[in-house]
């Protein structure tokens, strides 16, 4: 049986959980913030390489040369990598980037490469072995390492393995909290979004002149649009992810206000009976000494 005391503990620690979850929202707002702009920023370097590659491209087409492979080899193997998250309170965000990767995986997949615990775990429930796993950034600044990190290590797997398709999955925000899966080539540069550079054309009315070898600048550029589209990517699974968590605590202090209500409900309730009681008990006490007192 509840007690006054007991319903105001309760209060007490529904009063504590809405300041936490009130804290991780205003965290949350702000990280998706954070994560957004990194994403945009990045975008004016992405615009730099592809004007690299526009200039390369197009002079090779003058010199009548196909396109250039930008995979070392070629090779059925793939490359997985997979983008989900290291901590919790985010709905299903794990669970939608986790079944979207299965869907992709073959016997052609040479390499599991999972960023996030959470979604490695549930890939090695789901009966995967994860080949290489590395922990989210806990901030903006973290991202530039970690995509170093997995750079060197798509170089790693293009070269020994002999993987010759590098693909990644994460989620993206879609409307206000909507995680959505999708599915990006880092390698081989597909062919089509080659035709399309060269097809733009030059911007300028001259091509730029370079004295460096063109197949050691070929890979210079394949090697920073290749950062350039796995940042984009982790800053916009990040995004997601707080997006996700963001939704998931605004509809937790609507729960937790919901309760507070309730039990203040039942506190009023609770000290109305026990004042009442109270007073009964007064009252009865006068009237039994007034009846046992033949003077009064």
């Amino acid at each position: 049986m509840e007690t006054l005391e007991t319903l105001s503990e309760m209060l007490e620690t529904t009063g504590d959980i809405q300041s936490i979850v009130r804290t991780m929202k205003a965290l949350s707002a702000v990280s998706i913030r954070q994560y957004e702009q990194a994403e945009a920023a990045m975008s004016g370097y992405e615009q730099t390489i592809d004007l690299g590659l526009t200039a390369l491209l197009t002079t090779r087409r003058a010199q009548g040369l196909p396109l250039p492979a930008t995979v070392r080899r070629e090779s059925p193997r793939e490359a997985l990598i997979v983008i989900g998250s290291d901590r919790g309170l985010c709905g299903r965000y794990n669970e939608i980037v986790a079944r979207e990767a299965e869907g992709h995986l073959s016997d052609r997949t040479a390499v599991l490469c999972v960023i996030g615990a959470r979604a490695a775990a549930r890939l090695e429930a789901s009966g995967h072995d994860v080949d290489r796993l590395f922990l989210q950034p806990g901030s903006v600044g973290g991202l530039r390492p970690l995509v170093q990190s997995v750079t060197v290590q798509i170089e790693h797997w293009t070269r020994d393995p002999g993987v010759g398709h590098v693909r990644v999955i994460h989620n993206r925000r879609e409307g206000r909290s909507r995680a959505v899966p999708v599915t990006r080539d880092l390698l081989p540069i597909p062919d089509a979004y080659l035709k399309g550079l060269v097809h733009e054309g030059w911007p300028g009315p001259g091509l730029p002149f370079s004295r460096a070898d063109p197949d050691r600048l070929l890979s210079w550029l394949v090697r920073q649009r290749l950062f350039v589209v796995l940042y984009r990517a982790l800053a916009e699974a990040l995004a997601s992810e707080h997006a996700t968590r963001l939704a998931a605590m605004q509809s937790a202090e609507r729960n937790i206000e919901e309760r507070r209500e309730d039990l203040n409900a039942a506190y009023r309730r609770k000290r109305q009976e026990t004042i009442t009681r109270e007073l009964l008990d007064v009252v009865s006490g006068f009237e039994a000494v007034s009846a046992s007192d033949p003077e009064g």
